[in-house]
């Protein structure tokens, strides 16, 4: 998540938001969120991902902004606006790690439900900082991950922190909130605790 966090602030400066990244290790964990698992047996199976590893070595996604000043621009500037689509479209072309494709991970994030009864998601975004997708623009296609729960996954609220255990595919997918590039079939969800169990 460290390599994203400038054009963040550039991206959240440009639309006007106060939100920063915040990631999940600065959570109080909740324990009002039920825990649902659908095999908890296989969680110790799983490589932890870090965020960051999502991103291939090379990729700077803040590159092209580097020697801007983005303090001097206004809202309404012309050039903020033309930044903001660069950001963008180098956002919704981030490449992702190809061989991280079918492997089982365990990732910790916060979800925002896609489709649920209010209580149960069966679909979801994970997403490495609190606003993302709602308050503040999606991350980059390598840093939101689409989770499908098919035994339904515990979300009460929007940006439950969470950690996933699941298989994880190289696959990009649409959703009406963002862009995913990866997919990870959930088959456990628990409330975020700091340390790994």
């Amino acid at each position: 998540m460290h390599r994203f966090v400038f054009p963040l602030a550039l991206l959240t400066l440009l639309v006007g938001c106060d939100s920063s990244p915040q990631p999940p290790a600065s959570v109080q964990p909740s324990d009002a969120i039920p825990t649902v698992s659908a095999r908890t047996d296989r969680t110790a199976e799983a490589r932890t991902l870090e965020w960051d590893e999502l991103m291939p070595a090379d990729f700077d996604p803040g590159a092209p902004f580097k020697d801007i000043d983005i303090a001097s621009l206004a809202d309404d500037d012309p050039k903020a606006r033309e930044l903001m689509a660069q950001l963008r479209k180098l956002w919704d072309e981030a490449p992702v790690v190809a061989a991280l494709d079918g492997a089982r991970i365990r990732l910790p994030g916060f979800a925002v439900p896609l489709e649920t009864d209010g209580q149960t998601a069966t679909r979801f975004l994970l997403v490495p900082y609190i606003g993302a997708c709602i308050h503040v623009p999606p991350p980059p296609l390598n840093q939101t991950v689409l989770v499908e729960a098919p035994t339904g996954a515990r979300i009460q609220r929007v940006f439950d922190p969470v950690w996933v255990t699941g298989r994880l595919t190289v696959q990009r997918a649409t959703t009406e909130l963002a862009n995913a590039g990866y997919t990870l079939t959930a088959t456990d969800v628990q409330p975020y605790r700091e340390k790994a169990r």
